[in-house]
């Protein structure tokens, strides 16, 4: 079953290719191989988050994604407070950099 949205028009682009993910770690990472480190996951739970927000506007009811938006938010806030807790400087950087409220 296809994406649909509310006009029910098919959607069919992908909204996290490798390009974007690329794009994504090596502005947030130390280079776009760096996937792990917890500012590249960050950013990338960002977008994430951000793509799914938008989803839940048009979808009120749709439950599944509401909490896979519930769970991630809560792995990003897991990072942050990582984060928090090694090296302040970074968290106050990437904080700023993606715009979050804290």
């Amino acid at each position: 079953m296809q994406p649909v949205s509310k006009d029910k028009k098919i959607i069919t682009d992908m909204y996290l290719t490798s390009e974007v993910k690329k794009n994504i770690f090596s502005d947030n990472g130390k280079s776009a191989a760096d996937t792990g480190s917890a500012e590249g996951q960050i950013a990338l739970f960002t977008h994430r988050i951000q793509h799914l927000t938008g989803h839940l506007k048009v979808f009120k009811n749709d439950k599944v994604t509401e909490r896979s938006l519930v769970l991630l938010v809560g792995k990003r806030r897991k990072l942050l407070d990582y984060l928090k807790s090694k090296d302040i400087e970074r968290y106050r950087e990437i904080i700023k950099k993606l715009n979050l409220r804290k």
